[in-house]
């Protein structure tokens, strides 16, 4: 099994990843997304196992009959965010083909069919919207929304998939599909230290937070910077900066999370005010009720601040996954056949959240001793991950083979 996932490991390892941060760059629909996808089929082939692509672009590799019903899925995402890191995804991937090798090694006798998946464009980098191929799936994006959908070179959804060589007239609900899965598990790396401050190499998630994202746009007057009074500026960026540290204030008060972490600025000349300023908030909390707290609370500190300094304002929600309780019943069936592992939330959003509302789902989680993700410093040490292909293993074998 080790062997195996190490050569895996090692032959994904390289793709997408930038020579200058040391980071990923896998954005959904392009050469690098290609690479991933051509990796995953080889993977799926070399193990004999039946390959397809969904009508969203989501690969599927099927051990048994796909049509037969109950099946037990599990697997992740390949794509990454700007310069993300290695694990964030692939592991999940990676360990499902290792924990297959490991169930065949063992002798295990299928009585449900078994398939491993790579939904496409989870992190949502290129198009700004998180979990895309999942969204569709399951009809909570329409086909009209992921038409509108386009990249910063104005690129839409529908023309990457095609250059892709992707038919973008095909995706939409896939309630055919998604009727065949009994049960899907997915295996993350931790995005947080609740484990390493526990001591554990792996657990099972207990539920994922209400989160969303929101696009502020902050619109002034562009004007010259060295001629130009400071009393007689309309200067969005002034009340952008002051929104960002009212984020940070609320989140706090309210023991929540907010985040400006992207930012445009028109016409974004060294010696020019800016005419336009929009930044994207990402907020989560452990229930509506806070989350509803903190954003507003935001929206009304960004529209006060903008009263002030001649700027409008205005707020549009790009994006947003109420509360994910996982199965219990499932989830308590993870925690007993991997001995009482700790069971714990997330702030982060996953294609198992997306999928909850209308299959079983449930979540691992393997230790992440600096806690960092979404970054090149993201890590997991080998024996976790080893500990994790065989938490997987044991957890599929109790669902696809009793």
């Amino acid at each position: 099994m080790s062997t195996s996932f190490h050569e895996m490991w090692r032959d994904l390892l390289p793709i997408g990843q930038d020579a200058g941060s040391k980071g990923y760059r896998r954005y959904a629909w392009t050469g690098a997304d290609a690479d991933c996808r051509a990796w995953f089929r080889a993977q799926a082939e070399a193990r004999g196992l039946t390959y397809e692509i969904d009508r969203n672009g989501n690969q599927w590799a099927w051990l048994g009959d796909p049509a037969a019903g109950d099946a037990v899925v599990t697997g992740s995402h390949l794509d990454s965010v700007p310069d993300g890191g290695a694990f964030d995804g692939p592991l999940g991937v990676v360990s499902s083909f290792a924990a297959l090798d490991e169930l065949r090694g063992r002798g295990a006798e299928f009585t449900r069919p078994l398939a491993i998946t790579n939904f496409g464009d989870e992190e949502g980098a290129r198009f700004g919207l998180a979990c895309v191929g999942s969204r569709l799936a399951a009809g909570q994006l329409t086909v009209e929304k992921a038409h509108e959908l386009k990249d910063a070179d104005g690129i839409s959804l529908p023309q990457a998939m095609e250059r892709a060589g992707y038919d973008p007239e095909r995706i939409g609900a896939d309630d055919e599909r998604l009727a065949r899965i009994g049960a899907f598990v997915e295996l993350h790396v931790e995005q947080g230290r609740a484990l390493d401050l526990s001591g554990d190499p792996v657990g099972v998630a207990s539920a994922i937070w209400p989160h969303g994202r929101w696009r502020f746009d902050f619109r002034g007057e562009a004007n010259h910077a060295g001629t130009t009074r400071l009393e007689d500026r309309r200067d969005p960026m002034l009340t952008y900066a002051q929104t960002v540290l009212a984020a940070r204030e609320h989140a706090a008060r309210h023991g929540a999370l907010a985040t400006f972490g992207k930012v445009g600025v028109e016409p974004n000349g060294v010696n020019a005010i800016p005419s336009l300023v929009r930044g994207w908030l990402d907020s989560r909390a452990a229930d509506q009720e806070t989350l509803d707290a903190v954003v507003g609370g935001i929206e009304r500190a960004a529209a006060e601040r903008g009263r002030t300094d001649g700027v409008d304002v205005s707020v549009s929600r790009e994006s947003f996954t109420p509360v994910v309780e996982f199965a219990h019943d499932l989830r308590d069936r993870l925690a007993k056949t991997l001995g009482g592992v700790p069971v714990l939330p997330t702030g982060a959003g996953h294609d198992a959240g997306i999928l909850s509302a209308t299959v079983p789902t449930a979540m691992l989680f393997v230790r992440n001793p600096t806690g960092v993700s979404h970054s090149p410093a993201e890590h997991a040490a080998e024996d976790d991950c080893v500990a994790g292909v065989r938490a997987l293993a044991d957890v599929l074998e109790g669902l696809a083979c009793s």
